[in-house]
């Protein structure tokens, strides 16, 4: 698979089907592994295009390894243009939610629609804001206490639930034990500025917001905040828990119906 040289860094970065554009923005500390399973599915709908963002997998590692949300969205940014790939449906999770949004706000003619599985807008949300730092904190302690190939697994448990590390695959596993530093740096954007609802309702892109009954509440309360702003958005909720399935029928749908009207 290819690799793209964006903004002075290196970015690996697969392409799979044809058509319309839909790009996948991975969450923290994570890797475009964790969209393997959906790839297939979202495929028939577009042009599917995912990539690890930088600092993560099978991108380049800068260190020591600082970033933003504001670089994050710049990259996406470049490689949407490199790529000829715009305007694309982008799909961001969690922290990769964040992303897409920031890209939105600044690159919006690269943006067609938004698919944001509970992602982060820790500037809605003061619960959230204090939530987050918190886990940052308790991160930066197992980092100095285990280890930093460590806080990927601690992060998992307090989110997923005891036992959830052991669930995912062994080379995800591994690929996101190696990203332990670039999740801390994510992580810190916790005192970056954050988009307020001024910002989220200059967003006239349709958007379809996932939110799942067994996240944690200050997820939840993410999503619901971004829907109460966003003024094209349409909240779905969901059983199960923060890892939600990319290619649902509720994503396919708006997706697939976007696609075809244009």
């Amino acid at each position: 698979m290819p690799d793209a040289d964006v903004n002075g860094i290196r970015l690996y970065y697969e392409e799979h089907g044809q058509g319309g554009p839909i790009v996948c923005i991975h969450g923290g500390g994570s890797s475009a592994l964790m969209w393997a399973g959906a790839v297939e599915r979202l495929a028939e709908l577009g042009r599917v295009i995912t990539y690890d963002r930088r600092g993560c997998g099978r991108s380049a590692r800068p260190e020591p390894y600082a970033t933003s949300v504001a670089q994050q969205a710049d990259d996406a940014a470049a490689l949407i243009a490199l790529l000829e790939a715009a305007p694309a449906v982008v799909i961001g999770r969690s922290y990769g939610g964040a992303v897409a949004v920031d890209l939105a706000l600044r690159y919006p003619d690269r943006v067609l629609a938004l698919v944001l599985l509970e992602g982060d807008a820790l500037g809605l949300s003061p619960v959230a804001l204090e939530w987050t730092r918190g886990i940052l904190d308790r991160l930066r302690e197992v980092a100095a206490r285990d280890g930093v190939d460590s806080v990927y697994e601690a992060l998992v448990e307090e989110v997923f639930g005891p036992g959830a590390w052991e669930s995912f695959p062994e080379e995800i596993r591994a690929v996101l034990a190696q990203n332990g530093p670039a999740l801390l740096a994510e992580l810190g954007y916790v005192d970056e500025p954050l988009p307020d609802a001024a910002a989220f309702r200059t967003i006239d892109k349709p958007a379809l917001l996932i939110a799942a009954s067994e996240s944690p509440p200050a997820q939840q309360e993410m999503t619901e905040a971004m829907a109460a702003v966003l003024p094209a958005a349409r909240l779905v909720r969901i059983g199960g828990g923060h890892l939600i399935d990319p290619a649902g029928s509720d994503v396919v749908t708006f997706i697939r119906d976007l696609l075809e009207d244009r």
